[in-house]
């Protein structure tokens, strides 16, 4: 049954200097126009963006049918293998990023009391207009009981970036309290995304074999750059079956 469905996209580079920046540019990029070939709504809320076109953590949001459904088995640590354009001597380089997809929560399911928020203001950076530096529109909030810390400052005010950075601060605290029931079960279970080091993956992007390789299912697909280029639809199936 298809439904509108509401999710927070979080992706951050893991090891791997720049290259890793790089890899989670080309990660954002693809859930991008995948979005835009399903027809979804696809909103940047906070990003660090390198000059390499890369970020070291981007968080957005997605808005369509099916959405989390057809995109929940992103999460996970996603590595890449390839000759950056950074590297003079045409080497091979590892690098990661990884990748958090949440369900955006209703505020009736999760409250989040007050009291236990920090929230601070301070003036968005970057592109928009003039608009930009002036005013105090970018939001920050500290939740202290768990130490997470959420900011949001891709919106105009400063109304509408508290309340989606609070969005994804209940969306986090939800997967946290998930994590911590599954933990009950399997004490020795990671987090969602997985510390981000090497070896600890669920995908592997090998450009000299131009092959994708999905750890969990042992599948294989091959063609890169059409899949970067949004093109998600072979990997999103195989994990329907």
């Amino acid at each position: 049954m298809s439904s509108i469905q509401k999710i927070i996209l979080e992706v951050r580079a893991g090891t791997g200097g720049d290259e890793a920046t790089i890899f989670a540019g080309d990660l954002v990029r693809m859930y991008q126009r995948y979005a835009a070939k399903k027809g979804w709504i696809f909103s940047a809320v906070d990003s660090n963006q390198t000059s390499l076109s890369g970020y070291k953590t981007f968080i957005g949001k997605i808005a369509g049918e099916n959405a989390y459904d057809s995109l929940r088995q992103e999460s996970g640590v996603h590595r890449i293998q390839r000759v950056p354009t950074t590297e003079k001597s045409g080497r091979i380089h590892t690098s990661t990023a990884t990748v958090a997809v949440m369900p955006e929560i209703e505020p009736k399911e999760l409250v989040i009391n007050p009291n236990d928020i920090e929230v601070s203001f301070s003036r968005a950076g970057g592109p928009g207009g003039q608009n930009v530096n002036k005013v105090e529109t970018a939001v920050r909030i500290l939740h202290k009981p768990s130490g997470i810390v959420v900011s949001s400052r891709a919106e105009r005010s400063q109304h509408a970036n508290r309340e989606a950075a609070i969005s994804i601060l209940r969306a986090k605290l939800y997967e946290m309290q998930k994590e911590k029931e599954l933990s009950q079960i399997t004490s020795e279970r990671k987090e969602l995304v997985g510390s981000a080091e090497r070896a600890d993956k669920i995908r592997t992007y090998n450009f000299p074999d131009d092959r994708i390789t999905d750890h969990r299912i042992g599948k294989k697909w091959h063609n890169i750059e059409k899949i970067l280029e949004g093109d998600l639809d072979p990997i999103v199936k195989a994990f329907q079956k």
